[in-house]
């Protein structure tokens, strides 16, 4: 079983994920530590748990998820994880940021690239499955925990909501095709940890959230509002 620390960083309110093992394997999702005040709680529990970083996996390119990613790659000399195509969004990151009213982030840091279906097994007993969810960006990902029943969504998916489409990347009916066909058949009770925000449920966002409830209507509902809705001769 996995141990879950979540911090919530930068003036995005951007949800930055400490996940770690009995023997204090660490991975950190979406390290985004914007300030000193940031980096030094960043660290202090590092140093409190004795943990051992070996891993950033990053769930897109937003320069609101990266802040933290050149500084701990450059302590820790570890890999970061992040699907090849959102490579663009690196480059232009500096002028992202910078158009929000922030300080341009360091993307001067290697990226190894993600697959569909990867197996990540550096956490002992967790191992986790790397899910293409293009959408939000080109080349986001999901990270599913299937023994503790917990997916990482990043931008794609959010307690009553999903990811924006408007931005670099976006394109709306492939985040539905993303999250329906590679979220929503997930069990309905494992927990969403999403990029922004509270957390959720896979069962949560199949009944409540309301951008996908055309998608979810049962069969036998569906018949019935079609000869409901069906013209008189």
């Amino acid at each position: 079983m996995v141990n879950i620390k979540a911090f919530v960083f930068n003036p995005f309110r951007e949800n930055t994920y400490f996940v770690w093992d009995e023997e204090g394997s660490l991975v950190v999702i979406d390290p985004s530590f914007y300030d000193q005040e940031e980096q030094e709680a960043f660290f202090s529990l590092v140093s409190r748990e004795n943990l051992t970083l070996r891993e950033i996996w990053l769930t897109h390119g937003h320069f609101d998820h990266i802040f933290g990613v050149a500084a701990l790659q450059r302590k820790y000399s570890v890999p970061v994880l992040m699907g090849e195509a959102d490579a663009d969004l690196l480059a232009i990151a500096g002028q992202s940021a910078e158009a929000a009213g922030l300080k341009m982030p360091d993307t001067g840091f290697r990226t190894t690239p993600l697959t569909d279906g990867q197996a990540l097994t550096v956490l002992k007993g967790s191992p986790f499955t790397a899910i293409a969810t293009p959408g939000h960006t080109e080349g986001g990902f999901c990270f599913y925990d299937e023994t503790d029943k917990v997916l990482f969504s990043g931008d794609t998916l959010f307690a009553g909501t999903i990811g924006r489409t408007d931005l670099f990347g976006g394109e709306y009916d492939k985040l539905i095709v993303s999250v329906m066909d590679r979220l929503m058949g997930l069990p309905g009770d494992v927990d969403v940890l999403p990029g922004h925000g509270t957390w959720t449920t896979v069962g949560n966002e199949r009944t409540g959230n309301p951008f996908l409830q055309p998608f979810n209507e049962p069969e036998e509902d569906a018949e019935a509002d079609s000869e409901t809705l069906a013209p008189t001769e």
